[in-house]
């Protein structure tokens, strides 16, 4: 796997332009109202028609076309003349270091991501651009996980929308041809008494199941110890997401992490195979050093995941292979350097 893109020295198309842009943008943790712009830009300049475009652009009149203003028409226009936007070449500049020192070694190893998000719930990109993202990077396959139906916030995906998602994956999978693999899944809410928040019928179609917590996350150190066991144990959970809940800094500010027997927990999923996240995002750095440790000591698998929420977010995953590097993980115990075929072999069990 790739530390990121191979930077462009050539010219490019202007789609390809405000996609690498906006990619970079997002890598260096850019406010999402700035990376937002490209964004939109790109979801215009890809449905529009060839001969409409250069019509503007020889015209001048790109930001008289919604969602293109100055800034990105001026990346429109350069990179329809032939030359690659100067906004490009900075960031490109920028970004020739790996996110963190240490950790490459594994990072190199990691073949997929059990936790990603796309525009169906919170994310801020399609699905097709968070699998070229991924394919760019040297991924071989990646779970979709968008939220479920209790987390209205973050738009989750009723059950009638999830039968929708299957569908566009399958026709995904279908276009890719073996190209890459974008495996079905979800990150279903953990209800507070341990269920699922989704059709037990809809959790069986899916090829991964990743569980969070994200309600109530004070509760007491009992009630939230028997509410993720319960669901570790239940036989339908491949990972348990950010196990903790914990913030670390970010625009969300900070969060304690929540309170649980750790040992019981991480018991519960070294017996039933259920993987621990090492959640990647800077701001959650979930979980902390010290429960990494035990659940390796507890003989539990882990996923380096890197819960992206944008395309050029999926390198964060490079913060977790440092961290599991440093503290001597067993690369062959993070289901994230598998293959795809192994790893459909552990959640089919």
């Amino acid at each position: 796997m790739a530390h990121s893109p191979e930077p462009h020295t050539e010219a490019v198309d202007p789609a390809e332009a405000l996609r690498r842009i906006a990619y970079l943008m997002e890598r260096s943790r850019a406010g999402s109202y700035r990376v937002d712009a490209f964004r939109n830009a790109l979801a215009t300049v890809k449905v529009m028609d060839a001969d409409e475009l250069a019509a503007h652009v020889e015209a001048g009149t790109l930001t008289d076309i919604p969602g293109i203003g100055p800034a990105t028409a001026e990346v429109i226009g350069t990179a329809y003349e032939g030359r690659l936007p100067d906004r490009l070449l900075a960031l490109q500049a920028m970004a020739h270091k790996p996110l963190v020192t240490g950790g490459a070694d594994l990072f190199g190893r990691l073949r997929g991501d059990c936790h990603v998000h796309s525009s169906w719930s919170d994310g801020g990109s399609p699905i097709d651009e968070m699998v070229l993202a991924a394919m760019e990077l040297g991924q071989e396959w990646m779970v979709l996980t968008d939220h479920s139906p209790q987390l209205r916030v973050a738009n989750g995906l009723s059950a009638d929308r999830l039968r929708q998602q299957l569908g566009v994956v399958e026709a995904l999978n279908a276009a890719l041809g073996g190209a890459f693999r974008l495996l079905s899944g979800i990150e279903v809410d953990i209800l507070d008494d341990g269920g699922l928040d989704q059709a037990d019928e809809l959790l069986d179609r899916l090829d991964v199941v990743t569980a969070s917590v994200h309600s109530k996350l004070r509760m007491a150190e009992e009630a939230m110890t028997r509410r993720m066991v319960r669901a570790v144990s239940g036989g339908r959970v491949d990972v348990l997401g950010h196990c903790t809940g914990r913030l670390v800094e970010g625009s969300r500010g900070t969060r304690p992490q929540s309170t649980f027997d750790a040992r019981a927990v991480f018991e519960a999923c070294a017996e039933h195979g259920t993987a621990v996240e090492i959640n990647s995002r800077p701001e959650r750095c979930d979980p902390p050093d010290d429960l990494i440790r035990l659940a390796d000591d507890l003989g539990c698998l882990f996923a380096i995941d890197s819960d992206a929420h944008a395309p050029g977010q999926l390198e964060m995953k490079a913060y977790g292979c440092e961290r599991a590097e440093r503290l001597g993980l067993d690369p062959d115990r993070i289901v994230t350097t598998w293959d795809v075929d192994r790893l459909l072999g552990w959640t089919a069990r």
